[in-house]
């Protein structure tokens, strides 16, 4: 079992999370995160852009002299890629960089992301935010109580609160809901703040969800 501890408000140690490491996979699994992470980051990618080559310039296709006896070198359409205004040599077309991950991957990459931020101590729980206005400078002395002094993504419940507004204008601060939380953004965060309640409900349906799994994966089986 992690003993993940929780602060208050105040930042000061009240109690301790007890997480199973079976239930984020057992052990860091670099392979898995990486391709995890890769697949995710290529997903982000539009693969619109596109450059004109030389059959999509506008121009004229007649031949710009004779191809001997002029004592230059042999040329062709105004269009070519080595004139002025010509297409691009190899120009880029509209691609699509999609990558596929099997769900029970996607899943098991995701609670290995929390698993390693635990093992590296990087996960900061509070137990109750409890901002009954929005206040910058209050939850700024709180990262600063809980030494949070690189990227942190904050995860909250509800990104409409008194916490979300206090921590937006902050700089390498991150709001997310704790219901999206995925590998890509675990690892490009140094830390992960988060509400007890909120990371329990999160762990308890990642124990659904593998018990799930093994349960199917147990009946396709017979």
């Amino acid at each position: 079992m992690i003993e993940i501890p929780v602060y208050d408000s105040q930042g000061n140690k009240v109690s301790a999370l007890s997480v199973d490491e079976k239930v984020l996979g057992g052990e860091v699994m670099p392979a898995l995160l990486k391709q995890a992470y890769v697949r995710y980051h290529a997903n982000q990618r539009q693969g619109t852009v596109a450059t004109k080559n030389r059959g999509r310039v506008e121009g004229s296709t007649r031949k710009l002299y004779k191809q001997k006896h002029t004592g230059n070198a042999r040329r062709g359409t105004i269009r070519t890629n080595i004139m002025r205004g010509g297409g691009r040599g190899h120009g880029k077309r509209p691609h699509s960089w999609r990558l596929d991950m099997p769900d029970k991957m996607r899943r098991l990459a995701n609670r290995n992301a929390l698993l390693c931020k635990a093992v590296d101590g990087e996960i900061k729980v509070v137990d109750k935010f409890g901002y009954d206005k929005p206040s910058t400078k209050q939850f700024a002395g709180l990262l600063s109580t809980l030494k949070i002094d690189r990227s942190v993504l904050v995860a909250l419940a509800d990104t409409r609160g008194f916490e979300a507004r206090s921590a937006a204008n902050l700089d390498h601060v991150t709001l997310t809901n704790v219901d999206h939380l995925n590998v890509f953004d675990l690892l490009n965060h140094r830390y992960l703040l988060v509400e007890k309640s909120a990371l329990q409900s999160w762990i308890d349906r990642a124990v659904a969800q593998q018990s799930t799994g093994q349960a199917a994966s147990k009946s396709e089986a017979r």
